[in-house]
Formats: C-alpha cells, sequence, structure tokens
C-alpha cells in the first residue's frame, strides 16, 4: 500500500515538474517575439531556415501531434495548419504565407491547455520520456528563432557604423587580452553519451570509448586570434584550406566570419559565425587541428579522479547564469573566460553556452542506436554529410545543453551561432 502512495506521490510530483518546466519553456519562447513585426515574423530570412513564425507554428503542431492524437487519441487540431506546419509538408521557400502572429498564438494556447489537461490522466510511467523530447523540442526550435533573428539584425547593420568603430579601434588592457593556453588531457577511456531519461536517440547508448593523449585548447579561439589569420591572408592562400573547403571558398568568397565585428572590445569572445570549412582552414594555419567529438566530450565531461561523466562540464547542478552563457540571457556572445565556474574537471572553459563548436567527427548512430520517437529526429542525417557541433550557445535552452548533446549541420553552414577549439596530438606539441 506505502509503495502505491509512494509511486503515486512521485507521479505527480514529476507532472507538476513537466508542466512548470512546459510554462517556463514557452515564456522563454513567446519573449523572442516581442516587438517582432509581422515583416520579420514571416520572412525567409536565409533559404536554409524558415520563417520565425513558422518555427512557432511547428511547435505546437508537434505537441498536439504527439501528445494529442498519438497519445490521447484525439482527432487532429486544426487540420487546415497540417501542410503548413509539419516538417515534410511545404519546401522551407513556401512557408512565408503564415496566418498572424495572434493566430499562431491561439493555435499555440488551445493546444498547450488540452496538452496539460491530458497531463492530468496521462500515463507518465511510460511517457515521460516522450514529455521530455517536447520540452526539448520546443527548445531546440527556440534557438533556432533566436539566430534567425541574430540573422536579420546582422543583415540590416548600416555598415558606416562598422567603420567609424574600426576607426576608433583602441589596444584592449592587458588583463583583457585574450587568453591562449592548452590543457593535456591523458591517455585512457571514458564514458561517451548518456542514458538519462532526457537523453535523445543519438545520445544513446552510453558507452566507453578510449583514446590516446591529447592536448585542447582551454578556451574557444578568440576574434583577436582569429583576425591574425585574416591578415595573414587566410581566406586568399589555399594550402590552409581542406580541397572541399576551398572550392566552397571560391563558391562563397567571404572574408571574415558572418558576426563579425572589428572593434577590440569583442577581441576576447569567442569568434562566431565559421563554418566548419574556416574552421578547420585556422586549425591547420596554427599547425593544430578539429578535436573529434570523443576528444571534446572527454574535455568536457570525464572526472579522473572520480571515474565518472559528469551531466555539465562543472557537476549535475543545473545550468543556471553563473556557469555559461546560456538561454537567451545576454543576447550575444561573451568573454571566454568570463564564467570560471563552469569548468571542466580538466580546467576547459566554455565547454557549455557562448557559441556551439565544431568537430571534425561526422554525424553518426552510436552501436546499438535505436531511432526515437521517430526516424526522421536524427536517423536520416547519418549521411556522411554533416558535421558534429557540440556545447551551445547564447540561446541555447537550458533543458538542450549537456555535455553529451549532439548537434549537427552541413559544414558549409555558417549562419548558427558557432565557432570552434582546436587540439593536438600528443606528439604534435611543441
Amino acid at each position: 500500500m506505502w509503495e502505491k502512495i509512494l509511486k503515486s506521490t512521485s507521479i505527480n510530483s514529476c507532472k507538476d515538474a513537466i508542466a512548470s518546466t512546459l510554462h517556463q519553456c514557452r515564456l522563454g519562447t513567446l519573449a523572442l517575439f516581442e516587438g517582432i513585426d509581422d515583416t520579420a515574423f514571416r520572412r525567409q530570412a536565409h533559404p536554409d531556415f524558415s520563417p520565425i513564425g513558422w518555427h512557432l507554428g511547428h511547435i505546437a503542431f508537434i505537441e498536439a501531434y504527439w501528445i494529442l492524437e498519438r497519445c490521447a487519441g484525439l482527432a487532429p487540431m486544426f487540420p487546415q495548419y497540417h501542410k503548413l506546419f509539419a516538417a515534410d509538408g511545404l519546401p522551407k521557400c513556401e512557408r512565408e504565407n503564415l496566418p498572424a502572429f495572434s493566430d499562431v498564438c491561439d493555435y499555440l494556447d488551445t493546444v498547450r491547455s488540452k496538452v496539460l489537461s491530458y497531463l492530468e490522466t496521462a500515463p507518465l510511467a511510460n511517457q515521460e520520456r516522450l514529455w521530455r523530447f517536447l520540452i526539448q523540442h520546443e527548445s531546440q526550435h527556440s534557438e533556432i528563432i533566436a539566430f534567425i533573428l541574430q540573422l536579420q539584425r546582422w543583415h540590416h547593420l548600416e555598415r558606416h557604423q562598422e567603420m567609424w568603430v574600426r576607426g576608433r579601434a583602441k589596444p584592449l588592457p592587458s588583463d583583457l587580452q585574450p587568453p591562449t593556453e592548452m590543457l593535456e588531457i591523458p591517455a585512457g577511456e571514458f564514458e561517451m553519451g548518456n542514458d538519462s531519461i532526457d537523453a535523445l536517440d543519438n545520445e544513446r547508448v552510453l558507452h566507453r570509448v578510449y583514446l590516446d593523449t591529447y592536448w585542447i585548447d582551454r578556451y574557444p579561439v578568440t576574434c583577436k586570434q582569429y583576425r591574425v589569420f585574416m591578415e595573414a591572408g587566410g581566406y586568399q592562400n589555399s594550402q590552409w584550406w581542406s580541397t572541399a573547403g576551398w572550392q566552397w571558398l571560391q563558391e562563397n568568397p567571404v572574408q571574415e566570419p558572418l558576426y563579425w565585428s572589428f572593434a577590440p572590445t569583442w577581441d576576447n569572445h569567442p569568434v562566431c559565425g565559421v563554418s566548419w570549412y574556416e574552421a578547420d582552414a585556422y586549425a591547420r594555419f596554427v599547425g593544430k587541428r578539429l578535436p573529434t567529438e570523443a576528444e571534446w566530450e572527454k574535455a568536457a565531461s570525464w572526472d579522473t579522479r572520480l571515474g565518472c561523466h559528469r551531466t555539465y562540464p562543472w557537476g549535475e547542478a543545473s545550468p543556471q547564469t553563473h556557469h555559461c552563457n546560456h538561454d537567451q540571457t545576454t543576447r550575444q556572445t561573451t568573454p571566454v573566460n568570463a564564467y570560471p565556474a563552469g569548468q571542466s574537471a580538466y580546467g576547459c572553459y566554455d565547454m557549455l553556452g557562448n557559441v556551439w563548436e565544431w568537430t571534425s567527427s561526422w554525424f553518426d548512430g552510436y552501436e546499438g542506436f535505436v531511432s526515437y520517437p521517430y526516424r526522421g529526429y536524427s536517423q536520416v542525417y547519418f549521411d556522411g554529410q554533416h558535421r558534429v557541433l557540440k556545447g551551445g550557445s547564447w540561446a541555447t535552452r537550458p533543458w538542450a545543453m549537456r555535455s553529451s548533446f549532439r548537434n549537427w549541420y552541413y559544414p558549409s553552414i555558417r549562419q548558427i551561432l558557432a565557432g570552434f577549439r582546436c587540439a593536438y596530438d600528443a606528439d604534435g606539441v611543441k
């Protein structure tokens, strides 16, 4: 009898926590739309990404589909939105013909009301993983909305203002100069991946990996460090680029990262808005390389002293504002050494938050991979064309942030909030 009471109490507590998290997550999503006009709501800022209004409607569509239709067995709500907001309904270029913001908000509210009503009687013991997946799904689309807004703002920067900044550039005080340091990660096994209830399908299963000794940057590459590459003709010299990277550069003749500023106040911030090809070229330029996903994750999560992995670089406490730059609290990058409380056991800074970090690894499933909740979430991207990014950005929500979390994009993409850090083989250190 007491076991049944305790189990019931635990389930009710879990339901309360999920309802609270759904509410907090939604508040953060809607806050992004404050002051957004109808044009920005509907406009496609880049061919690879849907309008921000589409992402908002898609959040409601997915929640209704998985909870109300699949779990509760209800008839589809708002069937007129099915083709518009389904991921496979319309090409991205045809998603600008959207309902008004107020109508999409009504859609969100109506779905959420029924979802919360169903949660009261839902068999959470069998469904908890799905509910947590949906919280992370909204978190991920919330971040996409944030970086699309960043992209829109960047497109509208007045160039003469940037020139004004350049003309008044002054050296940074010595204590603000970008730090440079590498850390040795000794050879040995570590646990990679995640088996927790929060883990997405591509994070599973937890497994042990052996790595030889290697070195990794303590901090992400900063704007000041990257500027050395630019000023040395890095974008004009093919010797630093892979064959595919040089071909990409000829087809996309850029000369600096997408989100670039020459203002010296940004020198200690991580470089942001680089493709994988640019990150790889810089690493070659300085005689290093990009870390593998396993190397990155070991440096971020492994606690050698205790012989266990940490969910977050600092331990098991959920991300807070003193740990890292995340959850859109700053809406921009911060200096790479601004969060000492967020260091990993090895002493790496900024492993979570600030900017996503490219790795050298192709996105693929771990041994024993099982797709969830549908094949299209991860498995269709195991195509040898997507590189893994780790760590999260200043726009990443706390529910989609942990050392094992895996992001993936084509190596040509620059619009995401991505930077990188470099690594060395043990015998490559001078």
